[in-house]
């Protein structure tokens, strides 16, 4: 699969990121939690449920801006790289694109994130792949387990997003601004020998847990 490398920011991508810090604050109107974890500017990757085309934008913009300027959301390019605004959009947040309907032969999705955050950036995924419409949470996709196991040095960070499924929903374009909250918990780690649907059993359940918190 293709990806977009780290991109070097304009002014205008710069300002338009704050713009969009602004925008999403006002129309997700988030709280955000950090429960048993603390911010750190360490390599993580954030792994989170999936509702809304919003949860990544919401969700990098949460971040304290230490850790923003040093965070990369995976996002679908297929998605954002539809108009030259999604593009620069995209840009303007420091998104990883990756093109999921391009596979290259001699690198996995997985080998490119790690290619493209070197011993820099942390990464903001969600492994249900989809968006679920109705917020019930879906199972997990390998690749969260891939990059466990080929950078165990990296803290795994589940986080729960609520209600932004509701703010904009699947089919529309524009936002109902609306309350949601971000809880963001106790990193986990690949333990060893543990099986892939042991761990990502785990690590969904991680997610799951912190919407009682």
């Amino acid at each position: 699969m293709h990806g977009e490398p780290a991109p070097t920011q304009s002014m205008m991508c710069k300002i338009t990121g704050k713009t969009i810090i602004l925008l999403a604050r006002f129309f997700s109107g988030y709280t955000v939690r950090w429960v048993d974890c603390q911010p750190e500017t360490c390599q993580r990757v954030y792994f989170a449920n999936h509702t809304s085309h919003l949860d990544a934008v919401v969700l990098w913009s949460a971040l304290p801006a230490e850790i923003r300027n040093l965070t990369r959301p995976v996002a679908a390019k297929d998605y954002w790289d539809k108009s030259s605004w999604k593009r620069f959009l995209a840009k303007s947040f420091n998104a990883l694109l990756i093109d999921r309907k391009q596979i290259k032969v001699h690198e996995s999705p997985v080998d490119l994130m790690i290619r493209e955050i070197e011993d820099v950036y942390s990464l903001i995924v969600f492994p249900e792949g989809g968006r679920a419409e109705d917020g019930t949470m879906g199972s997990f996709k390998s690749g969260i387990y891939y990059l466990a196991k080929k950078r165990p040095d990296l803290e795994l960070v589940p986080v729960y997003m609520e209600n932004l499924n509701r703010i904009l929903p699947r089919g529309e374009y524009m936002p109902v601004p609306l309350l949601s909250s971000i809880t963001i918990g106790h990193p986990i780690w690949l333990e060893a020998g543990e099986p892939k649907t042991d761990f990502l059993a785990r690590a969904r359940d991680a997610v799951r847990a912190l919407k009682d918190a």
